[in-house]
């Protein structure tokens, strides 16, 4: 089973005349890499939080969120009424001294001036932080689903694409005895037209001839290839399968088709080829985004 490291998980609820909502969202990454916005209530929480989320989804950008809507009548703002009181009595002195009437605009800057609006802090209750931690775990789970499912899609994406590679690698045969007479009658019209008046040593010539075209021969490739997208759909299947493991193997996948194309010298191999690398470049991007 695979997981995608996309992923998007909410949960909402309502404690302490409070409604709460948590958001927690997912892309790819090389590690896990969180960022926390939370009111400044909950900042002392923060450790935990980032503790809960790399044990669930272990690797990805996490952005997490908490978004806090008061329900009730009181606020944590209050109005400092001495300070207010002489904010106003002092303006109100300058502006007769001043000859300007003092009405309601007055009052109104008088607000915006420093320590008039003051803000309580309050403490975390436990009970809530309760709340909200199981609210977390439920986000967090929210998100897990998701990525199994996106998972699924990629599987079936990554799995096509490795079945076309080898139905590729079958359709290499046909063309392969026939790419291995092209070039012998190749090298044996070059070596006529020297008109060497038959002075070639034909065992030699022969040996020279074996020696040549076993190193463009390409059935240890082909099985190795063959096998190498047999273990990558292994490892699809297995019940912890990583996105690193199978990248490990793309790669192998890559080197030898990379060597089947550099040894053809046979036009359909390579196109075929062409297409072989086509679908693995699918497959490794589709890998980018698996946990």
């Amino acid at each position: 089973m695979i997981k995608s490291m996309t992923g998007f998980g909410k949960a909402e609820f309502e404690v302490n005349n409070k409604k709460i909502t948590i958001e927690i969202k997912s892309l790819n990454s090389k590690q896990i890499d969180i960022n926390t916005r939370t009111p400044a209530l909950y900042r002392e929480k923060d450790i935990i939080i980032r503790k809960m989320i790399s044990e669930k989804l272990v690797r990805g950008k996490v952005d997490f969120n908490i978004y806090v809507e008061n329900l009730g009548e009181e606020s944590n703002s209050k109005i400092n009424e001495p300070i207010l009181k002489g904010y106003f009595n002092h303006l109100k002195q300058i502006s007769t001294e001043l000859g300007v009437e003092t009405d309601f605009h007055a009052l109104h800057t008088v607000l915006r001036l420093p320590d008039v609006v003051k803000t309580e802090y309050e403490t975390l209750d436990e009970q809530e932080w309760e709340t909200i931690r199981k609210n977390i775990y439920k986000a967090l789970e929210d998100i897990d689903s998701f990525r199994i499912q996106e998972g699924a899609a990629l599987l079936n994406d990554i799995s096509g694409n490795i079945s076309n590679i080898q139905s590729l690698l079958a359709q290499v045969e046909p063309f392969e005895q026939q790419r291995m007479e092209t070039i012998k009658n190749r090298l044996t019209d070059s070596l006529e037209s020297l008109k060497l008046n038959g002075n070639v040593d034909e065992n030699r010539f022969e040996q020279e001839l074996i020696f040549y075209l076993e190193k463009l021969d390409i059935n240890e490739e082909k099985v190795r290839l063959a096998n190498h997208c047999s273990y990558f759909k292994e490892t699809l299947e297995e019940e912890l399968s990583t996105g690193k493991k199978l990248g490990f193997i793309s790669q192998e996948i890559g080197r030898e088709i990379n060597t089947i194309g550099s040894k053809a010298n046979e036009k359909n191999i390579q196109r075929i080829v062409v297409q072989m690398k086509d679908h693995l470049e699918r497959v490794k991007e589709q890998l980018l985004n698996i946990l």
